[in-house]
């Protein structure tokens, strides 16, 4: 998890750079310009950021680190949810792709304010399960690149595969949250 959102967090800020080919996907989205940098830069940063989170020696023995970079993150997660909420509402490929990266980045936003709102309020067990969410949320990046290309090496429509996978990028990694916090000890981790 950690090695794959990396690599997604260092290869999308090519877009803060302006390097590379921008997808055709996403080059024809209505507000690219500069939404598909500002989303970029957030998600990436969170993306980046994230997993470190989870490390038990930087809860416990870093714990002002531990906040600056939960502090990083949540930058990062209201600043590419909100550019993707503009970004969702011009894409390419209709309202069903549109719904999808909207519902997105609404829940995205709002597991990311809950789980502000349970460590400022000291309920930390809470706060763990609502980063966890949030962090499911914030792999949608690495979901959505493993999907697209396989949708492409399949021979799969474009347009109709990207309407699934607006979709499909993140509403397994909830269900996958939720089963883990269902079935796990998730409150005992340290």
């Amino acid at each position: 998890m950690t090695m794959l959102s990396s690599a997604v967090a260092l290869v999308s800020y090519r877009y803060l750079a302006k390097a590379g080919p921008v997808p055709v996907t996403i080059a024809a989205n209505a507000h690219v310009n500069p939404w598909l940098v500002i989303h970029a830069t957030g998600a990436a940063t969170a993306l980046f950021v994230g997993p470190w989170q989870f490390l038990p020696v930087l809860r416990r023995r870093q714990t002002a680190a531990h906040r600056m970079c939960g502090q990083i993150y949540v930058a990062g997660c209201v600043t590419g949810g909100t550019a993707a909420l503009v970004l969702a509402t011009g894409v390419s490929a209709g309202p069903i792709a549109g719904t999808g990266f909207s519902l997105l980045g609404i829940a995205w936003i709002a597991a990311t304010i809950f789980a502000v709102r349970e460590i400022l309020a000291q309920r930390v067990s809470s706060h763990r399960r609502w980063m966890i969410r949030s962090f499911a949320l914030t792999l949608s990046a690495v979901t959505l690149r493993l999907y697209l290309p396989a949708s492409f090496q399949l021979g799969l429509d474009p347009v109709l595969s990207y309407r699934v996978i607006s979709w499909a990028c993140w509403l397994p990694n909830m269900v996958l949250a939720e089963l883990y916090l269902t079935f796990s000890n998730a409150d005992a981790i340290p």
